[in-house]
């Protein structure tokens, strides 16, 4: 009977979203604060302060599709590291968003302790980095450069160590 349980969560926009209680599990946070308020859960709506209304309407959608994953274990460490950036292809298609709802699902998944999509996002941004320059990394990102070439000269003279050769 747990399984139908429906649970409301209140986003920091003040919006109610009734979910079932499984679901809204995937989320460590919010199962914790589900143990510490008991009865109360199933009445009143748990505040997610941290979370907008669109972002968490995503996250769920995500919880919703994940929902009967096996939880994860810390056996999985050292099995996702093998597979740094491979993403199911429903999870890949999940995270073509722009780029702005890209991290504040990461920073939500962050948030609310949901480990397995917390990975996909960092893996997403990750492919996204993968094999580029830092001149369209920083394109991609839009994030401006603030050394001058001087600076960056010295930088690549000091570090050179550490390029591929």
């Amino acid at each position: 009977m747990a399984e139908m349980q429906k649970i409301k969560l209140m986003s920091s926009d003040s919006a109610e979203i009734t979910v079932d209680r499984d679901v809204a599990e995937r989320s460590v946070l919010i199962k914790n604060m589900m143990e510490d308020i008991g009865e109360q859960a199933m009445t009143e709506a748990i505040p997610i302060p941290n979370v907008n209304e669109a972002v968490l309407n995503k996250v769920i959608e995500w919880c919703v599709h994940h929902k009967g994953d096996p939880p994860a274990t810390n056996d999985d460490d050292a099995d996702s590291r093998k597979k740094t950036t491979d993403i199911e292809e429903w999870d890949q298609k999940f995270m073509q968003v722009d780029q702005e709802m890209l991290f504040e699902i990461i920073l939500a998944a962050n948030y609310l302790d949901i480990k397995a999509l917390l990975d996909v996002g960092c893996k997403t941004v990750a492919n996204m980095i993968k094999g580029k320059s830092p001149e369209e990394i920083r394109k991609t990102f839009n994030i401006q450069n603030d050394f001058t070439p001087e600076e960056e000269d010295q930088i690549r003279r000091e570090n050179e160590w550490a390029e591929d050769r």
